[in-house]
């Protein structure tokens, strides 16, 4: 059963690491393909409202060169001096003049090809025509001379100020006529959808769109003669916008008179037609053509929606007659958005799976040092203090199984220490009582024995030895009984400054002429940096003797004892050694050796009490006591002692008390 839960938590923690782990990736991750389809998106509709903004550019470059070409076919004509001077005499009938004149007309627009609309007037000083030609869509043709052509404002504007005007005009379907091009100019208007209630000019569908230029001829003597009228009908003619899309590279383009398509080549419907005859939105109606102002952004034209630009276009006074269009198609746009968002997606999902998988493991790795972190704590619950955490994963696992081995070793010996407490209070316990009533009976036997001795004759021989006998057994069992009170004792401690250098140098010079010592080279490794200590020097002094004792009885045949004193391991402690390189103490003792009553020595050579009390010493010292020993390699007692004491009231709260 207990197996089956571990294996649930188990299964539940590489469960939840798994579901956090791809939980978290695909929250990052899903929050990042949206962020990164939004700038994209937004990047990718800058690029193409600048690349529309470059269409318009280029549109408008276009259309300026052709009212320029035309600026400079009536600049030319008025110039030249055929003109000039043929034109007085073709007014008044010569028609010698008039042909010089219609031949200067031939040589400007011979090379124009069949359908490009275009027209060349000269007209006299008061605006009737004299003499022009017109290359329509179905051949070339002379223009009806004696028609008043003052009638159009940018001639008269001409005619009285003397200076070239070039601009887009609004002509007049009778004008037309006169040219021959009002069948060419009309085009009928067809419903759109979102277009205005009404048309912007009640003459679009019969008028015509019209770039024009008019320059003023000036005779030798700089009179006004005259004037040359230049025209390019727009409605019907494509030429212009197909240039600009072909050239250009832009989607469509289109040329309004008004709110009147006349010039596009967006498609109307699925064949191919062109949408002319359709008319602008709303929307760009009233911005355009009502305000006056550039339009950007997004329009329906015609049928679907498009990435648009809308440019006015006036005429010579500065009123709005149509617009330049330029535009892509929304729907390519979309396209491309959502090929770039489903491989943005299609990353998104790919990069979660991925991440999925590597949690996989990931989670294992981490989970499994946490399931066996459980297991050592439940057999640690059982008493089991041999179980130790394999040291491996991620540093922080590592740590974590380092600190659990750690604190297992240390409860281990927490629990040795406290286990050793016991034993020691309950064997003082029991001393404590065994040596009051043993001591006073063992003190008359030893005086009264002392006292027959003494009575003996010195004939009785035998009968003195007997009594020597049992005065040397009683004092041996008086010894007994106080390393019994010793250690039963519940002590002070008399701390005082107290210099562990000077105390084990003075044990050194005085236990070294004792015949215990005589084979024995006491060693003194002295730290000179180690200051006086709060102790009590005669209970020290009783500690290292003993230890010192031991590790002479340790070395029958001689060898070396080493008296080492240091910095202890943190700051405010002092260590101290005593080393000796005897026959060492066997692992099966090593539990023991503080045990009361506990030796390895013959009967009658020590009572086992010895370390025991060292143990107590050193424990109401508030110091630590630990031994490290090979078998005929030698022993090594290290005694850990606070530079300072606690206050006395903490102390006897706190120190190590036999009863």
């Amino acid at each position: 059963m207990n197996r089956l839960l571990e294996r649930l938590a188990n299964w539940r923690l590489q469960y939840i690491l798994i579901v956090g782990f791809a939980l978290t990736a695909a929250v990052t991750i899903i929050i990042g393909s949206l962020i990164t389809s939004r700038v994209i998106n937004n990047y990718l509709k800058d690029r193409q409202d600048a690349v529309v903004g470059r269409d318009m550019d280029l549109a408008e470059a276009f259309y300026n060169l052709k009212l320029q070409d035309i600026s400079q076919t009536a600049g030319r004509l008025a110039s030249t001096r055929i003109v000039r001077h043929n034109l007085p005499a073709a007014g008044a009938g010569d028609n010698k003049a008039l042909q010089a004149v219609d031949e200067a007309i031939q040589n400007e627009i011979h090379n124009l090809p069949v359908g490009s609309q275009r027209f060349v007037v000269i007209t006299d000083a008061e605006g009737a025509s004299i003499a022009g030609q017109v290359a329509s869509k179905k051949q070339f043709g002379y223009v009806l001379a004696g028609t008043d052509w003052s009638s159009l404002s940018i001639v008269d504007t001409v005619l009285t100020e003397g200076r070239a005007q070039s601009a887009t005009e609004v002509i007049p379907a009778d004008i037309l006529a006169w040219v021959g091009l009002a069948e060419q100019a009309s085009i009928p208007l067809l419903d759109t959808p979102k277009a205005a209630p009404e048309p912007y000019d009640p003459r679009e569908g019969a008028a015509g769109l019209v770039l024009v230029s008019v320059a003023p001829i000036v005779s030798d003597e700089g009179q006004r003669i005259g004037s040359v009228l230049v025209g390019h009908l727009l409605n019907n003619d494509f030429t212009l916008v197909d240039r600009i899309k072909e050239v250009a590279g832009v989607d469509t383009a289109t040329i309004f008179f008004g709110d009147l398509r006349v010039s596009t080549n967006v498609p109307l419907d699925e064949t191919g037609n062109r949408a002319i005859g359709t008319r602008v939105s709303q929307e760009v109606f009233d911005k355009v053509l009502v305000e006056g102002e550039d339009f950007t952004g997004e329009a329906f034209v015609v049928n679907q929606d498009y990435i648009t630009r809308y440019q006015p276009l006036k005429d010579h006074t500065g009123n709005v007659v149509g617009i330049l269009y330029v535009g892509a198609q929304l729907a390519s746009f979309q396209q491309l958005q959502d090929s770039f968002r489903r491989e943005v997606y299609l990353i998104a999902v790919a990069t979660v799976l991925l991440a999925v998988l590597i949690a996989i493991p990931l989670s294992l790795s981490i989970s499994r040092p946490f399931t066996d972190l459980v297991k050592a704590t439940h057999k640690v619950a059982q008493g089991d203090w041999s179980v130790r955490v394999p040291v491996s994963g991620f540093t922080e696992m590592r740590t974590q199984a380092e600190s659990f081995n750690t604190m297992v070793e240390t409860l281990k010996e927490t629990q040795e220490q406290l286990i050793q407490k016991e034993k020691l209070a309950s064997v003082g316990q029991l001393a404590a009582g065994v040596a009051h009533e043993i001591n006073n009976p063992l003190g008359s036997v030893l005086l009264y024995a002392d006292i027959l001795c003494k009575e003996t004759p010195e004939e009785d021989q035998q009968q003195r030895e007997d009594l020597q006998m049992i005065i040397r057994e009683a004092t041996r069992c008086k010894t007994i009984v106080n390393d019994l009170l010793n250690f039963s004792r519940q002590n002070e401690i008399l701390a005082q400054d107290t210099n562990l250098n000077e105390v084990l140098r003075e044990l050194a010079e005085e236990q070294g002429k004792q015949d215990l010592y005589k084979n024995i080279n006491i060693v003194t490794d002295l730290d000179p940096a180690l200051g006086t200590i709060q102790a009590d020097p005669l209970q020290l002094h009783q500690v290292f003797i003993n230890l010192m004792n031991n590790a002479a009885e340790a070395m029958p045949s001689g060898g070396d004892l080493i008296l080492r004193t240091r910095k202890g391991p943190n700051p405010g402690f002092a260590t101290i050694e005593v080393q000796d390189t005897g026959v060492g103490i066997p692992e099966e003792n090593m539990k023991k050796i503080f045990t009361p009553f506990f030796t390895t020595k013959p009967i009658g050579k020590g009572t086992g009490l010895g370390l025991a009390i060292i143990y107590g010493i050193v424990k109401m010292h508030r110091g630590q006591i630990s031994v490290q020993s090979k078998p005929g390699q030698g022993t090594t007692f290290t005694i850990t002692l606070r530079e300072q004491l606690p206050r006395q009231r903490e102390e006897q709260e706190s120190s190590f008390v036999l009863q």
